[in-house]
């Protein structure tokens, strides 16, 4: 069983990372121009994705000025990183559409789940699809177990961290 989960968050991995490398350009560009002009960027984690949080805020390596979000302090100079399971989680939404009728730069990471309205992709400027829709690994009867989400979150994250830095030591 753990070769096949492997076998297939390695799989998970490799769409988002073919998939998404657009996405993780701007989002890094955004987070790059937050680092530059001294702004924040804030980090908030629905559930189990609170992962990412707490390695953005006590990871061995951070962004510089992250802090978990609050809504009080975000000014246009900020960016802000929403991450839950899917798109469709109302909390998630409810916080990027205030985010976004302030006009604040805002970065949604979640998996897209079936077309539905709203979702977190209609009010973020970015978003990256965590590429995880269901368990991953099949088992007697044939149905699945094994939704390592903050898993898939962790490694985009890391991913908008690299490119992220790569950017900010371009500028300096």
């Amino acid at each position: 069983m753990l070769k096949i989960l492997s076998t297939q968050l390695a799989g998970v991995f490799q769409r988002i990372s073919a998939q998404e490398e657009e996405q993780f350009e701007d989002a890094a560009r955004l987070f790059a121009q937050a680092i530059i002009s001294d702004g924040t960027i804030f980090v908030y984690g629905m559930d189990e994705m609170e992962a990412v949080v707490a390695e953005a805020l006590h990871g061995a390596e951070k962004l510089p000025n992250v802090k978990p979000l609050n809504m009080n302090e975000v000014t246009t100079a900020d960016r802000v990183l929403i991450v839950s399971r899917f798109c469709t989680d109302e909390e998630a939404i409810r916080i990027a559409k205030q985010l976004h009728e302030q006009n604040i730069w805002t970065i949604g990471m979640s998996s897209i789940a079936e077309e539905t309205k709203p979702s977190l992709v209609d009010y973020v400027d970015v978003h990256i699809d965590l590429c995880l829709k269901q368990p991953l690994v099949p088992i007697e009867g044939g149905s699945r177990i094994g939704f390592p989400s903050a898993v898939a979150a962790l490694f985009a994250y890391h991913s908008l961290l690299l490119m992220t830095k790569e950017m900010v030591a371009e500028y300096e």
